[in-house]
């Protein structure tokens, strides 16, 4: 069937819209000139001056560890939530649970990030425990990490051949090693995945983690915002470049080895 070529052209739209930006900020980044608006010719004098930046490094290297844990805890408690609503026949508490997941996702982060700020609080004057700082982010970005997880391990688990579980059971392994030697398995790519997307959330949160967060916790969209209230620096069209590098390769990655996964389950 032959397309319109109206529809080729909506979809070339559509990418530039998305990329021509990204584009122009790559570009940017190795402006010669302080000013972001002026060219002033090819260098990269600010990806230099981005590796003096301590304070920036340092509020990028607090993101990759907290979103690394914070996914890491919403991949474990998220897949043991998708396992249970994935269960054949329900069990007292199964659609609160069920709204309760879907609950912070479609809150608005304000609102989210308020709730969790009062409820920290709260626990503080109590207990005198969190301290507002990189525990509480934590915290947060697994509250709502490990919804997005508990959702697509659900979905992959609904899919899943239950007869393999039960050939399982029926040469004597016990409800355990099914779970780690069959069910858990089967639904590692889904787990990969919710643990991705909740490291990439995390990663890129800003209003949660500003309510959340406590002195000496500068998470990088924190930093990022500050720096460009007052104007676009080049150092972080710089920053926002390695960001797009590392993710491309990342892409780039998981790519390939879902293309040589697929070779090998033809070759066999």
């Amino acid at each position: 069937m032959k397309r319109h070529p109206v529809l080729y052209a909506l979809l070339a739209l559509g990418f530039a819209f998305l990329y021509v930006p990204i584009a122009v900020l790559v570009v940017y980044s190795f402006n010669a000139s302080r000013l972001v608006t002026v060219w002033g010719g090819w260098s990269t004098q600010w990806y230099a001056a981005l590796l003096d930046d301590a304070a920036l490094l340092r509020a990028a290297w607090l993101s990759v560890r907290l979103a690394f844990v914070s996914a890491l805890l919403a991949a474990m408690l998220g897949t043991l939530a998708g396992i249970a609503l994935g269960r054949r026949g329900g069990f007292a508490g199964r659609r609160l649970l069920a709204a309760l997941i879907g609950g912070p996702i479609v809150l608005p982060e304000v609102v989210l990030g308020l709730a969790l700020l009062l409820l920290f609080v709260a626990v503080q004057n109590a207990a005198g425990f969190p301290q507002r700082g990189a525990l509480t982010i934590v915290l947060a970005h697994t509250t709502f990490g490990l919804c997005y997880v508990a959702l697509i391990v659900q979905a992959r688990f609904v899919a899943l051949d239950r007869s393999l579980e039960e050939a399982a059971m029926d040469l004597g392994a016990r409800p355990f090693t099914v779970l780690t030697q069959v069910t858990l398995p089967l639904l590692a790519p889904a787990i990969l995945a919710g643990f991705l997307l909740a490291f990439t959330l995390s990663l890129d949160d800003l209003v949660v983690a500003s309510f959340v967060s406590g002195p000496g916790a500068t998470t990088l969209p924190m930093a990022v915002f500050s720096a460009v209230r007052l104007g676009v620096s080049p150092e972080i069209n710089a920053l926002a470049t390695i960001l797009i590098a590392c993710v491309a390769a990342g892409v780039v990655a998981a790519g390939c080895v879902m293309s040589r996964g697929r070779r090998m389950s033809r070759a066999r």
